[in-house]
């Protein structure tokens, strides 16, 4: 028996062990082979400090259920390394992003420490390509010496998975890896390498990615769990209803399986705030995830669970595949709402409904809306930014706290908007950058649900980073008249108030103003415009040659908006009185015809929860068309 990754050993199985302390004292740091891990005072003592915010880790458990949720979760991950791998460190210790309130420290079977998401990861078979379930970081040697056996050997073998051509030539002797796996991107020879392929554009001829081949993060050992009964390329066994997925996790070995992991994951904390659910909306993860939300909802009442349903871009003419996915996502919307704290649909479609409008377009990045590998980083970094005010050290800003300030009044479904870069001069003051955005707001809607400015908000959390402290107030010269009232404030907190109460302001509005970016590594896309310089800044000529970005100045909000109003409607009337006996596959996988319509009157009623008085009164009765 021995220790490994803060968990017992015992014949091949990991137990938790409680740990009593945190690493080291408070906001003190110490580098682990390459890794700088702040640590924290004991997390069970929960003081607050002079200005009343809350100290200790309060962690937070993730599930990725599904191929999408796991290529933004792969490109998630890495924005998190990217940012405690960085030499710069936060000048105010308000801005001090706390990461083992996602990451969890261990010690493999050689003795080198860890530090590993605090993750449940469920995926098919086929889209861990060349990836180990049990990942790499806790390989023992020794269990590849074959044991000395007299009697006859039968071989089953399976052909390894060969690595993916996009990531050709990526593989890096041990020496240039930190003890987690971690590409050393300083160390690496010009034009060798990871870092320096993935600055060139994808060939057509290569096939598409896999989350596995861009995810540089390595995994704890009981993070994947690997779903055999299906297949996403053969027609016959694809998982695309939500039935389906409701009954993977019903009884058997999955549902034991996810419990056994949440447990091993949940007793080792001292503070849990709650759980980040990412799975598929579009398909038969959509009732995974439903599933795992009622189980998380039981088991861990009273904790914070911030679900997101992602949708990758999708164009099919097969009409079957569309009313599936909209079947699914009408169903996936309803139970994860109903049993998370909050619900955030995630996806660069223009809409949710059974034609699908173009991708959502992004002034200064250029992506190809067909690769999950594009689409998902942007979907990542603006949740990456979104979850930052529960991820501080000194925040008294919890996932619950987050959420209840979003969901009052039976309204669990919220918007996500971004701007990815938000579009500001290196030279440029915030109240200058912000001045020349009105009326109009500063963000692109990242929900399907339209632009939420058109129809006003209730509520709204936004987080703006990458703005230095030079930058946050008017730099004109004294005496000038100022252009308005943000070129007056004397914070920067107060130019970002002013401006949300400008173009919203009846919305309860709650916000965070950052100095540091948001810090990219490969294998994050080079994908931007060449008015970019390297730190994502607008430059007023395009460059000969586009930069290799390495941080974004970047604003996201949670948005409780009245715009989901006719977006729920629409999903509700699309599949209202629809005869559903075309439909017979769909409810073979268990899903009852009566529950379906039970779940649409409970979508319906969800969407009246967003009604704003006379702005939607001539569309009630269409309602039931």
């Amino acid at each position: 028996m021995e220790a490994v990754g803060g968990s017992l050993l015992t014949g091949g199985r990991w137990e938790p062990m409680k740990r009593s302390r945190c690493l080291s004292p408070p906001l003190q740091s110490r580098a682990t082979d390459g890794l700088t891990i702040r640590a924290c005072a004991d997390p069970r003592e929960l003081e607050t400090t002079a200005g009343g915010k809350m100290s200790g880790v309060r962690e937070v458990v993730t599930l990725q259920l599904g191929h999408y949720a796991s290529s933004v979760g792969a490109h998630w991950w890495g924005l998190q390394e990217a940012l405690f791998l960085s030499n710069s460190t936060a000048s105010d210790l308000d801005e001090v992003i706390q990461h083992d309130v996602l990451f969890r420290t261990g010690r493999t079977l050689q003795g080198r420490e860890t530090f590993t998401p605090r993750l449940i990861l469920m995926d098919l078979k086929e889209s861990l390509a060349a990836l180990k379930q049990e990942g790499y970081l806790y390989e023992d040697p020794k269990n590849n010496i074959p044991v000395a056996w007299k009697g006859n050997l039968t071989t089953h073998q399976q052909n390894p998975v060969p690595p993916s051509p996009f990531l050709e030539g990526f593989d890096q002797p041990e020496g240039q890896r930190f003890s987690n796996g971690d590409f050393v991107s300083k160390t690496l020879p010009a034009g060798k390498g990871k870092l320096q392929q993935l600055t060139k554009p994808l060939a057509s001829e290569r096939p598409a990615p896999t989350w596995s081949d861009f995810l540089r993060t390595n995994l704890h050992p009981r993070s994947i769990l690997t779903i055999h009964e299906y297949n996403r390329e053969e027609e016959a066994s694809r998982l695309e209803a939500f039935g389906q997925g409701e009954k993977l996790l019903q009884d058997g070995r999955y549902l034991e399986e996810l419990e056994d992991r949440l447990h091993f994951y949940v007793e080792e904390c001292d503070y849990l705030q709650g759980f980040q659910l990412l799975c598929d909306l579009h398909n038969g993860f959509s009732g995974l995830g439903s599933k795992a939300a009622e189980l998380l909802q039981d088991e861990y009442a009273g904790k914070g669970i911030l679900a997101c349903g992602l949708t990758p871009v999708l164009q099919s003419n097969l009409p079957h595949r569309n009313f599936y996915r909209l079947m699914n996502t009408a169903l996936g919307i309803v139970r994860l709402a109903s049993h998370s704290s909050l619900f955030c649909p995630l996806s660069l479609n223009g809409n949710l409904g059974l034609k699908l409008d173009g991708p959502v377009a992004l002034p200064y990045v250029h992506y190809e809306p067909s690769l999950d590998y594009h689409t998902s980083a942007i979907l990542a970094t603006a949740l990456d930014t979104l979850t930052i005010p529960y991820r501080l050290q000194a925040s008294d800003i919890s996932m619950a706290s987050l959420t209840e300030s979003l969901n009052f009044s039976g309204r669990k479904v919220a918007e996500a908007s971004a701007a990815l870069p938000f579009p500001v001069a290196e030279d440029q003051s915030l109240p200058d950058a912000l001045y020349s955005q009105q009326p109009s707001t500063a963000w692109c809607p990242l929900s399907s649900c339209g632009n939420p400015g058109d129809a006003g908000c209730f509520a709204q959390s936004v987080v703006l980073r990458g703005i230095s402290k030079r930058q946050q107030v008017s730099n004109a010269p004294p005496g000038t008249e100022p252009k308005s009232i943000l070129h007056t404030c004397e914070t920067g907190q107060e130019v970002l108030a002013h401006y949300l109460h400008t173009v919203s302001p009846q919305t309860l509005s709650t916000s965070l103003l950052l100095q540091g970016p948001c810090k990219l590594l490969a294998p994050y896309p080079p994908f931007f415009s060449p008015f970019l310089n390297k730190h994502g800044f607008l430059s007023k000529k395009p460059s000969r040659s586009p930069a290799q970005v390495e941080s974004l100045p970047v604003l996201a909000a949670f948005q409780s908006s009245a715009g989901l109003y006719q977006t729920l409607s629409d999903v509700y009337r699309k599949l209202h009185g629809t005869d559903l006996r075309r439909w017979v596959s769909f409810f073979s996988a268990g899903m009852e015809t009566d529950d379906f319509q039970e779940a649409l009157d409970e979508l319906r009623t969800l969407s009246l929860c967003y009604r704003k008085g006379s702005l939607d009164e001539n569309s009630d009765s269409d309602d039931t068309d």
